[in-house]
This record gives structure tokens, sequence and C-alpha cells, in this order.
């Protein structure tokens, strides 16, 4: 076998690969025989029939079959020999494949890039340092009477987090349009869920009142004869509803699971959530700023067989989105390019994090791994449960030991980049992240 190695740019390599009339040659007649002792063909008794029939009938539909497993154990084999770790899988193109000639084809593909990451101790992160206050706890505790909160009608002015029943007819340019005409609608003030405008006019309204509210469509509207168009709405509001919050009780407790230890054990639950939840908040925080510098520090040429992979892999994630929604069946097929820059950052974050995991000859930490999946089953009922699901799933098991190794990859990051510490509240960290 001989092997030329060529580089028409970048990373893409072009082997022009040899092997010998010999070696293909005695490859069709082996198979040729094997066939003659298995093809029935009238006139010819079972296991006998001429090698020379066989040729004439099979002959050309061999020698292609052959050719194909000639090309792709040379291919492997001309990899080895060179040195070279491909990207994907090659395109062959077989270029001369005659009878007593030496078989000649060509193997286009790609390269992984040379990685040497760069500019670590130049990364400057901030970490977070936060600590749950008793007011802290107040404020989620009185979060969890909102949600089990009854709604009453009361005879005054509508404020904050009050809740509306009104009708309303939008126009623009004194003319109606579609969606914008609702009776009896129910809207809760200051959750932000319409037209950025249109709830702040009906903060002081009370039932019975007239209200004209002026608002002008986002650009971003999803409906385009509205973006960016002025609109006019006449409300007319129908009720008010103020929240009565249920008493913080031992029966309040026992909505969240909680039978024995009353309050001080539903709140001692809450803050140990509370935890959690920021402690996933935090890392997930520090893992993003430290991929962010990293990615900007390190430029670098992408395989397109890699990031087609990857392209492929986040749409079909947003189709299985989809179909959770009811809408898989009938879902178009997405364009590559809404794909493209997310798997490109993927792709140059998984080249990144694998060198630094080379390099530093990190292994598993199985403690890690442990604490992983503890973390993501103490949200459930029974933790114990879902801790034996994983154990017993030796695929999961496997993506929590590459989550946990990318975990240590960034932690080894943090020890050699310049981190500062910086105090800050609960509620500024939380809110955020959401």
């Amino acid at each position: 076998m001989q092997v030329t190695v060529e580089t028409p740019q970048g990373l893409e390599r072009r082997l022009t690969i040899t092997v010998p009339a010999d070696t293909v040659d005695s490859a069709v007649k082996a198979r040729l025989q094997q066939l003659a002792k298995t093809q029935r063909i009238n006139g010819f008794r079972p296991g006998k029939v001429p090698v020379s029939v066989i040729q004439k009938r099979y002959g050309q539909a061999v020698r292609q079959e052959v050719a194909g497993d000639v090309m792709q154990q040379n291919f492997y084999q001309a990899i080895v020999q060179e040195k070279i770790n491909p990207a994907g899988m090659p395109k062959f193109e077989l270029t001369k494949d005659a009878h007593g000639e030496d078989l000649e084809f060509v193997a286009a593909f790609e390269v992984y890039p040379e990685v040497e990451v760069q500019g670590i101790d130049e990364i400057e992160i901030e970490k977070p340092v936060v600590e749950i206050t008793d007011a802290d706890l107040d404020n989620m505790m009185e979060t969890l009477q909102k949600q089990h909160a009854e709604w009453k009608e009361v005879k005054r002015k509508a404020k904050k987090d009050d809740r509306l029943v009104i009708d309303f007819v939008g126009t623009i340019d004194g003319e109606e349009f579609d969606g914008g005409k609702a009776e009896d609608f129910t809207l809760e003030l200051g959750k932000g869920r319409m037209i950025p405008g249109f709830e702040d006019p009906l903060v002081g309204a009370k039932a019975g009142d007239d209200v004209k509210v002026e608002v002008t469509f986002p650009e971003d509207y999803h409906a385009e004869a509205l973006k960016g168009k002025d609109a006019v709405f006449a409300v007319t509001v129908k009720k008010v509803e103020g929240q009565k919050l249920p008493k913080v009780d031992d029966e309040f407790a026992k909505l969240f699971g909680v039978e024995e230890g009353g309050v001080e054990a539903l709140k001692a639950e809450v803050r140990k959530n509370m935890q959690r939840e920021l402690d996933h908040t935090l890392r997930a925080k520090v893992k993003e700023d430290v991929i962010a510098k990293l990615v900007e520090k390190n430029e670098m040429d992408l395989p397109q067989a890699l990031i087609d992979q990857e392209i492929d892999v986040l749409r079909d994630q947003a189709k299985q989105r989809f179909s959770q929604q009811g809408g898989g069946q009938n879902m178009p097929e997405l364009p590559a390019d809404l794909f493209k820059d997310n798997a490109k950052r993927r792709v140059t974050i998984g080249l990144l994090l694998g060198e630094i995991i080379k390099q530093n000859e990190l292994k598993v930490d199985d403690s890690k791994v442990e604490a992983l999946i503890e973390s993501s089953a103490s949200a459930y009922e029974d933790p114990q449960e879902v801790i034996d699901y994983y154990k017993n799933n030796q695929e999961l098991m496997q993506q929590m030991r590459n989550v946990a190794l990318e975990e240590q990859a960034i932690e080894w990051v943090l020890e050699n980049a310049k981190t500062t510490d910086v105090n800050k509240d609960f509620d500024e960290v939380m809110n955020k992240q959401a």
C-alpha cells in the first residue's frame, strides 16, 4: 500500500492510496470461489458451478463489493500509518480499478485541529458569594403563600399583584385588528404578560372604569403585521380581585408534604431547597463565565463534519421539545443555519475542555459523580429511588461521568485563572438567572 497525503486547505486532507493488484484480484477470486459453492444455477449441480460462470454473471458486482471493503480497510491502515486523526467519515473516490492493475482511490476528509489552550492566566472570573438570610427565607415563604392564595373581589382601586377581569378592544389608526379584542379577560397586574405599557394605566383603576391604554408593539412581536405599530386599547374594568393569603401554620406546612414539625420544619426544608438551587445557579454561572472566556481567547478552525454532527443533535433536541408540546408530528425540518452558531460554540467548547482533560491527565473523580447524582436526586420525593435508578443505568452513569470530568476541567481553569470573590444578594443572583 502506498499513501500520498495532500492538504488542499485548512483542516481538509486528501489521501491517495494505492493497493497492489494481486491483493485486490486475489480477494475477488476468493469471493467468486465462495459464491460458486453456494449459488444455484440451472444446468449445474449445487457447489459445482464453474468459477468462470460465476465470474461472468457476478464478477462486476463482486469487484465493486471488494473495492468497497479494500478502500475501508486500507483507509484505516493509512491513517494509523500517517498518524492522522479524522473528524468525521471520509468520502471515497475510486480512481483506478481494473483487473491486473493496482487499485487506486482518494479519501477526502477533515482532521481535528491542533488545540493549544491559551490565555488561562489572563482569564478573570468573579465568583459570587451569597448567604441566604432570614429575609430571603421570609420572601420565599410569602411566594409560597401567594401560590396558594385565594382571589376575592374587592371594592377598591387596583394595585400591583391584584387580578382584573377586563374587556378590551384594540385599534390601530382607528381600525380594529385581529387578536386585539377580548371579553372577561383575566389579567394579573405585575406579571408583565401583556405588551409593555399595557398594565401601567390599569393600576389605580376600579370596577366600572373605562381606561384608555396606548402602547407600541415591540419590533420582535410574533405577529408580523403588528411589529412596531402604535395601538390604542379601550379597556373596561369589570372586576378587581385581591389575594387572600393562607395563614402560615401546621396546615399550611402539610400542603408541602411536611407532616411533622410544622412551620419550622417547612422553613428548614424551604431553606434547604433554596440552598440547593442557589448552589446550582452559582456553579452554572461560574461555569458559563469560564467557558465564555475560554472561547474568547481560543479561536480555531473547526471541522465542518463536527459542526454538522452538532447541528443534527441540536435539531433533534428541538424536535423532541416540540413533540413534548404536542407538535412533533407536523414539525417541518428546521434549517441548519438556525443552529449553526450554537453548534460551532459547542464544538469549540468540547475541543478546549477535551484538551485540558488530556494535557492534565484528568480522571473521573467518583466522589464528584456521587455528589452530582445525589444533587439531582434531592429534588425528588424519594431521592434513594432516583440514585438507584442512575446506578442501574450504564448510559446515565456514563453521562454523569462525562459531566463530572467536564466540571473537573472547569475547576482546573479556575485554579489557574484570576478569581475574585464578590458578595451578592440571593435575589440578585436568582433573578438574573431567571
